[in-house]
């Protein structure tokens, strides 16, 4: 399945039923009065949060939607029917902005969330409402409302509770494979990643999710290489794993590299936690590793973890480092709940 996640989509609420203009024909009622019934309401545009999707790339293929519109009334004072609602399913994880593409409308964050994006019109009225007692037998009724047309942009950020950066060929989709059942391309050229992937690491009886997005490079934020469009979808994320490959030249200076690049994307990445790791140390001897890692430590602040996905050195201590910080947020991010007391007076 190919990755989408970005589309721009035309909606249209349906239209009101128009109301109708009738009168009562009964055996013996001369003077039967008005029964015209009213319009039935537009159908509504639904957006919702479904399991099973991680991409938007339905609406590669499709981009106009439009409910239907409401049954028009009838005589025996019988309404019109509603007219079909149009539900949009998208992955959790997706946010709907304005045709400014800046102006948020709803960030669908849970699986089974529903918002109406769009109201059908209102049914007119059958001329049944339109009797007075100057007026026995009117012949007017009203049309339907129109519905409401809308330009939205759909924008997926996947949600995961952790996210691996670094350079291109950092070792992050060999991590991902080694640690998660997902299966991204691994190759020795750059950009082999082209998309976010995502996978379920497990350690000690608990799970977390991964998110793996393509590499960043010097100069990513004004679109250089694959540009930084991808940061997106670790923004939701608890913690980083950034990854350093024991092969730069110099350690110090990637791992910079890559922090610039986050802190000219902003939205507070560069205040989430972070693990720092030293990977690929398998393709290296004893003393270049002491000294890779010491140059990594004098850039980043901290030791880093001496780390190897092929050998699995270091697995274990990432993936227990990262599921502390994640549980760390969950207990953080968890309702409080206040116990209620009842006292007799």
């Amino acid at each position: 399945m190919k990755f989408l996640d970005q589309a721009k989509v035309y909606v249209r609420s349906g239209d009101g039923g128009a109301g109708a203009v009738s009168f009562r024909r009964e055996k013996f009622i001369e003077f039967g009065g008005p029964d015209g019934g009213d319009g039935g309401r537009g159908g509504d545009i639904w957006v919702e949060a479904v399991e099973g999707l991680n991409t938007l790339i339905d609406y590669r293929y499709q981009q106009h939607f439009k409910a239907k519109t409401g049954v028009h009334g009838m005589g025996r004072d019988r309404s019109g029917a509603k007219g079909a609602d149009v539900v949009l399913k998208v992955p959790a994880g997706t946010q709907i902005y304005e045709e400014d593409n800046e102006t948020l409308i709803v960030d669908m964050t849970e699986t089974g969330q529903r918002f109406r994006l769009a109201a059908g019109g209102k049914g007119g009225f059958g001329n049944t409402h339109f009797k007075t007692s100057t007026n026995q037998a009117p012949r007017r009724a009203n049309p339907g409302q129109e519905g409401k047309e809308l330009t939205v942009w759909l924008r997926l950020k996947l949600i995961a509770d952790s996210g691996i950066v670094g350079l291109p060929n950092a070792g992050k989709s060999t991590f991902l494979a080694a640690v998660t059942a997902a299966r991204p391309k691994i190759a020795d050229y750059p950009f082999t990643t082209l998309h976010p992937g995502l996978g379920v690491a497990r350690i000690d009886g608990r799970e977390f999710v991964i998110a793996d997005i393509p590499g960043l490079i010097e100069g990513a934020h004004e679109g250089v290489g694959i540009g930084d469009r991808f940061l997106g979808h670790v923004e939701r994320t608890r913690v980083l794993l950034h990854l350093v490959s024991a092969q730069e030249e110099n350690a110090g200076k990637a791992y910079k590299t890559v922090r610039r690049e986050l802190e000219a994307y902003g939205n507070g990445l560069t205040d989430k936690p972070e693990i720092v790791a030293l990977s690929q140390i398998d393709t290296l001897d004893a003393a270049e590793r002491k000294k890779k890692a010491a140059a990594l430590k004098r850039a980043a602040g901290v030791a880093p973890i001496m780390l190897s996905a092929v050998t699995g050195e270091g697995v274990q201590e990432v993936l227990r480092a990262l599921i502390s910080h994640v549980e760390q947020a969950r207990t953080r991010e968890a309702p409080v709940v206040v116990e209620k007391r009842y006292f007799d007076d």
